[in-house]
Order: C-alpha cells, then sequence, then structure tokens
C-alpha cells in the first residue's frame, strides 16, 4: 500500500550537470530564471556555484558528484525532501562515476519523483500547471521488500 505525499507550491529543485552538459543546464537556467526563482534549488559542485552566479539565487550547494554529491541528492529523494530532479547527463561520454548516475536515476524511478535529462523535458515540466500549485503524489510502498524472506 502505498501513501501519499503533499508536493508544496514552492518545490525542492535539484540540479545537476555533466561537465559537459554545464552550459546547456546554465542556458536553461538563466531562461527560467523567473520561475526558478520561485523554488528551492539544491545542486551539486560546480553546478550550484555557477547557478549561483548566473541567477543571482541562492542554491544549496552539495559536494561535487563524484565526490558524493549524487549520493546526497539520492539521500534526499528517499528521505521525500527532493521534488523535482533535472540532470542534464551526458549519453555520448562514459563518466568514472557512471554507477552512482545510474543509483540516482534508479532512485528517482523508484520514488516517483520528477525527472528531467533534456531541455525539452525540463521545459515542459516547469511549465505545466501543475508546477503553479501543490500537488498530492503516491509514494510507492516498499514494507513489502524491507520485511521479505531471502533464500538461503
Amino acid at each position: 500500500m502505498s501513501h501519499i505525499r503533499k508536493i508544496q507550491t514552492r518545490k525542492r529543485v535539484a540540479l545537476v550537470a555533466h561537465d559537459n552538459k554545464k552550459e546547456d543546464l546554465i542556458d536553461w537556467a538563466i531562461y527560467n530564471k523567473a520561475v526558478l526563482s520561485k523554488h528551492e534549488l539544491i545542486a551539486t559542485g560546480t553546478t550550484g556555484r555557477l547557478l549561483e552566479q548566473h541567477l543571482d539565487t541562492p542554491v544549496k550547494k552539495l559536494f561535487s558528484g563524484p565526490l558524493g554529491g549524487d549520493q546526497q541528492i539520492g539521500a534526499m529523494i528517499a528521505e521525500e525532501k527532493l521534488d523535482l530532479l533535472v540532470f542534464f547527463w551526458d549519453p555520448m561520454e562514459a563518466q568514472p562515476h557512471d554507477s552512482d548516475v545510474k543509483a540516482l536515476l534508479r532512485l528517482a524511478v523508484a520514488w516517483n519523483i520528477l525527472i528531467a535529462c533534456n531541455r525539452t523535458t525540463a521545459d515542459f515540466i516547469l511549465t505545466s500547471v501543475l508546477m503553479k500549485g501543490e500537488y498530492l503524489m503516491d509514494v510507492p510502498d516498499y514494507t513489502g521488500f524491507l520485511t521479505r524472506k531471502l533464500v538461503q
């Protein structure tokens, strides 16, 4: 049985980008500055510093992705402290922390939060009428998974 979580009008938005996608994310954020400034922004390492400079808006800065920032965001997802993940990752280049990236995306899907991995999806989410108010979301119940009997 799942439970309902209320996403507030002011969303908690994580912004993450691989090195080759940082410029794309910054351009997108500048274009959407008016909307983003209404939400709580969280970002990993360098991305957070760049966003804060370009948006002139406070950004909660976590560690760099490879140094644990991805895991910090994953923990926020699991603790229901994040509403939207905008992650511009580079599909054309292997990353030394690819397993972290996969784990982060898996958590976002498992906990049913919004994910945008490219500008088009991010634009659609950010301009959705649902971004302007509260939203009730269904959170999966993993009690059965946690209490499962392991085969020996």
